[in-house]
């Protein structure tokens, strides 16, 4: 019954549902009136509000999600911070460095391929929101990495190529599977895929939405799917920074 006279309003069948209709619609799309003077007030309040956000959310963190994820990897350094507990799936060994900063949600997972696969994060390396990193064997972001939102990192394909392999459900071979690193000082832009066997040399930049198959020079700019580099070894202004 409730069903049908919701169908019945959305239709319009009668002048009663079209009205009935146009004043639901209204109401969904009127706001509510508020006197000026209020403002100040309801300043105060939405600033408040945030306030009281932030500081369960770092209450949370401080007491229950940073001391967990810290038990789950093998070190970390001084002055570690996040903001969501990172998700891990499988057995990496993850070794990170000082005044590191997770920006948001990061994936970390690794297969049944080898016994004791590796991710080292460095010192003051940023991450942003949504990053997947899947490491099988070894994936390296050395110090002062700049990771934008968005981004994979893969050291395999996570399937095999032979098609007898994948029908089966079996991993990739040892073979197939290439660390990945990430050296000092890169910057990788938002939502890039850096795949298998690849080396970002120091300085270097990747552009957004960028797929990256082979290795990008030191201090050097690369875009596009698959990246191909535009900028080519640019002087840095100061190489030993950091």
């Amino acid at each position: 019954m409730i069903e049908q006279l919701i169908l019945k309003i959305k239709r319009g069948e009668t002048p009663f549902y079209r009205t009935v209709r146009s004043f639901i619609r209204k109401g969904m799309h009127s706001t509510l009136p508020v006197p000026k003077f209020f403002y100040p007030v309801l300043r105060l309040l939405y600033h408040t509000h945030f306030a009281v956000l932030f500081m369960a959310r770092w209450l949370l963190n401080y007491f229950y999600r940073e001391p967990l994820f810290r038990s789950r990897c093998v070190s970390i350094g001084e002055g570690f911070h996040m903001w969501l507990m990172p998700d891990i799936t499988g057995h990496p060994k993850i070794v990170i460095g000082s005044h590191v900063n997770f920006f948001g949600h990061a994936a970390i997972t690794s297969g049944r391929i080898f016994d004791e696969p590796r991710l080292v994060i460095g010192d003051r390396v940023d991450l942003g929101h949504n990053i997947v990193i899947v490491v099988n064997k070894e994936v390296i972001i050395e110090e002062g990495v700049k990771i934008a939102s968005g981004c994979r990192f893969m050291d395999t394909d996570a399937h095999p190529r032979d098609t007898m392999a994948r029908v089966s459900n079996l991993p990739p071979p040892p073979d197939e599977v290439k660390p990945v690193r990430i050296c000092r000082n890169a910057w990788i832009g938002q939502n890039s895929f850096i795949l298998k066997g690849v080396t970002v040399g120091e300085g270097a930049v990747i552009g957004v939405n960028s797929v990256v198959v082979t290795d990008v020079p030191p201090f050097s700019v690369a875009m596009g799917n698959p990246a191909r580099v535009v900028v080519k070894n640019p002087a840095p202004a100061s190489v030993g920074v950091g």
